[in-house]
């Protein structure tokens, strides 16, 4: 991508480093004050591993308690106020055979009145994790990247799908002395789940603290837009990224690059506000991309995003994306 900055342009080291690193504990909070877990410079390659949002890792040893635990935090050397960290995944992949999710659509999907009538949201004690009856497993076949609910078995449909992982939480040190937990999102990231990260793609965000502390977590191997039920299949992960810096990019919010899209992020806790300002935010930054990386006449960038953009439901009553097809930008 064009403003993505490569480590010759900002007079880093040209020798990039490999860094393994598997955290002994885990936040859960993306606050500036955490102790670093690496000092990285832009262009290292950063080989690392994911707990599931339930605190089990690979191994199935629980590490953390519950909540989206964060590898992290990453500090990223030269990252300054200002600036924005540009986080590519390299590898992300599933390390375990099993998942969970939730067993029922949570209440902001549905409505109120039906909620009850559906049926009980309680299957079968400690099935999963003990003191939870509300939580299914599923079983993952990592030869041939399928996910499969275990049980309940339907009648009619056949709950087997290709696995396509994604990390939920990404996201740097919230502004000032502002602490959010891993479970909402806002303009440092956080927990975006959105299904568009996955292998390949990068995530741009704006640096608020020296150092930017990235941290990363909350893995799934398959989730429907929007997150319905409040879960996807969560699972924990094998995780390669690298970061670039880019210097005095003054972002306002998440954004992400696929091989086919570059997407704007409306990100915003839920609840907190309506899913129509998550469209003005996306909507908002993706015509401030287009302006200033692509130099498009602001009436082309309304026009283009009128005739070709596509927005997708991030999270439901949160966050909402922009997307813009890579073949149609200059």
């Amino acid at each position: 991508m064009k403003h993505l900055c490569v480590a010759v342009l900002l007079g880093l080291p040209l020798l990039a480093e490999t860094y393994r690193v598997v955290p002994e504990s885990y936040y859960r909070t993306f606050a500036h004050t955490h102790l670093v877990l690496k000092h990285i410079s832009p262009g290292d390659l950063v080989i690392t591993k994911t707990i599931d949002s339930g605190g089990q890792d690979f191994e199935n040893a629980h590490r953390s308690e519950a909540g989206n635990p964060l590898t992290g935090p990453f500090y990223v050397e030269g990252a300054s106020p200002g600036d924005a960290v540009a986080i590519t995944f390299r590898k992300m992949r599933l390390n375990r055979n099993w998942g969970y999710s939730a067993y029922r659509m949570g209440l902001m999907s549905v409505t109120p009145e039906s909620i009850e009538t559906l049926y009980a949201n309680s299957y079968k004690p400690d099935l999963v994790r003990k003191g939870r009856a509300n939580i299914l497993r599923w079983e993952i076949d990592l030869d041939r990247a399928l996910v499969r609910l275990r049980e309940p078995a339907s009648s009619r449909v056949k709950l087997e799908f290709p696995a396509r992982p994604m990390l939920g939480c990404v996201g740097v040190a919230a502004p000032g002395d502002f602490v959010p937990t891993s479970g909402p999102a806002g303009s440092y990231g956080g927990n975006l789940d959105y299904n568009e990260i996955g292998e390949g793609s990068t995530v741009f965000l704006p640096v608020y603290h020296p150092g930017a502390l990235l941290f990363l977590g909350d893995g799934h191997a398959l989730m429907a837009d929007g997150e319905p039920t409040g879960t996807g299949v969560e699972t924990s992960m094998d995780v390669e990224f690298a970061v670039s810096l880019i210097k005095a990019a003054n972002l306002t919010g998440p954004r992400v690059e696929t091989t086919d899209y570059i997407i704007s992020l409306g990100a915003q806790p839920e609840f907190v506000s309506s899913l129509d300002r998550a469209l003005q935010l996306a909507t908002t930054d993706m015509i401030r991309w287009l302006t200033t990386v692509y130099q498009l006449e602001p009436w082309a960038a309304h026009q283009l995003i009128g005739a070709v953009g596509r927005y997708d439901v991030v999270t439901v009553q949160g966050t909402m994306a922009l997307k813009i097809p890579k073949r149609y930008l200059p």
